[in-house]
């Protein structure tokens, strides 16, 4: 095959698809395979929008230290299988060149750069015509397609299918101080190399697997790590197996299904006590400090009372649903989700979101591109300005 993705740069009239995918990572590469596979065909039904210059969604971005073995497991993307690359090969470098090898591959309609502004009703009412909606602003619902607006032109779409992942948003939490600390702080968003800090104490705040692993980077660089969670670490020797991971979904969909936001994902699943992390824990490196009370000019004050000087701050604390393209459609519900049923909007059925919720991690991704594909075409088979060509769709 050996298709190539294009370059857009200019705007012009509105392009007319059947579906727009916004996001070039797991999930939405996976769900373009799938709506290919079910009879669309490439550009003129669907396209794929990528903010990135080159394959390989959020782990482009991942710092150069991370080596494939150390990163999240990579699930295969369908009907191509990863193989088994050099562990010690960094993975935003794996990633790139097995996710650039699949769009090859299977000739995705993957358009790049291109940033997704707003997504829109592509008739919205608005308060010149004295209609609101639930939430007391303008009522944007119509029944036809979605206006998809980006940094290089217009979609207009019968179904949107959002896959932009978390990268984007990382979570800055609030801590008394913050605005007054002379040091250096960054996120694990920004973070490159643990040999920037070399001989500085770096205070490490969050308790997922990426506070875990730049404290061994830390120690290793010759800095002075602390640790700071707000609880216990959550060290578990249960297998990552699939009943586990069963059992994870279920808990992260339950939240969403409640149209709450979900939460972090070591608190769904833990972290996996491997031999490094054990030898980590038993050489004093992998001890938290407890929870962090503020920050003051030079120093960190934890809830114990004690005070440790501080060089800097790496924030490890996560980050949120990069989803803000999606606001013009008044999808929150009150408790600050967005209500879901699998891989349903409740309140927009033209829209499905994937890499949200419980198909945030590779497997998920994988397994809702699936999903999202075969709701796209239910959806497209129930519009009636294309009932004879969506009859002819698997």
């Amino acid at each position: 095959m050996g298709g190539t993705a294009r370059e857009e740069t200019g705007g012009g009239p509105p392009e007319r698809v059947r579906v727009v995918i916004i996001g070039a990572g797991q999930a939405g590469l996976s769900s373009a395979y799938h709506l290919l596979r079910r009879g669309l065909q490439a550009y003129r039904d669907v396209v794929v929008l990528d903010a990135n210059r080159a394959p390989g969604g959020a782990w482009l971005h991942r710092w150069p230290a991370l080596t494939f073995d150390a990163a999240h497991a990579l699930h295969d993307l369908p009907g191509f299988p990863l193989g088994a690359p050099d562990p010690e090969e960094p993975a935003s470098d794996v990633v790139s060149r097995y996710y650039g090898a699949y769009e090859r591959e299977f000739d995705l309609p993957v358009v790049r750069p291109v940033s997704v502004v707003r997504v829109e009703p592509e008739h919205a009412r608005g308060p010149e015509d004295g209609q609101q909606g639930d939430d007391g602003g303008p009522d944007e619902s119509d029944d036809g397609s979605l206006r998809v607006t980006t940094t290089a032109g217009t979609w207009i779409a019968d179904v949107v299918i959002s896959a932009t992942g978390t990268w984007d948003r990382p979570y800055w939490p609030y801590y008394r101080g913050r605005d007054v600390f002379a040091g250096r702080q960054l996120h694990t968003h920004d973070y490159r190399s643990a040999t920037e800090f070399e001989g500085q104490r770096v205070l490490v705040v969050g308790g997922g697997t990426s506070a875990v692993q730049f404290m061994l980077q830390l120690h290793e660089a010759g800095a002075l790590p602390l640790w700071s969670t707000r609880r216990p670490p959550s060290f578990t020797r249960r297998p990552f197996d699939p009943e586990w991971g069963r059992e994870v979904e279920a808990a992260v969909n339950a939240r969403t299904s409640a149209g709450l936001p979900p939460a972090s994902v070591v608190s769904a699943t833990g972290l996996s006590l491997t031999a490094q992390y054990q030898a980590g824990i038993d050489a004093g490196i992998l001890v938290s400090r407890g929870a962090l009370a503020e920050l003051r000019k030079h120093s960190a004050v934890f809830t114990d009372g004690s005070e440790e000087p501080v060089d800097a701050v790496l924030w490890a604390t996560g980050f949120r649903a990069a989803l803000d393209h999606l606001a013009p459609l008044h999808l929150r519900e009150p408790g600050g989700g967005i209500l879901m049923d699998g891989v349903h909007v409740v309140k927009e059925s033209r829209l499905l979101l994937v890499g949200y919720g419980a198909s945030a991690s590779t497997l998920g991704a994988s397994r809702a591109g699936r999903a999202a594909a075969g709701a796209a075409v239910r959806t497209l088979r129930g519009i009636a300005s294309h009932d004879g060509v969506a009859g002819n769709l698997a």
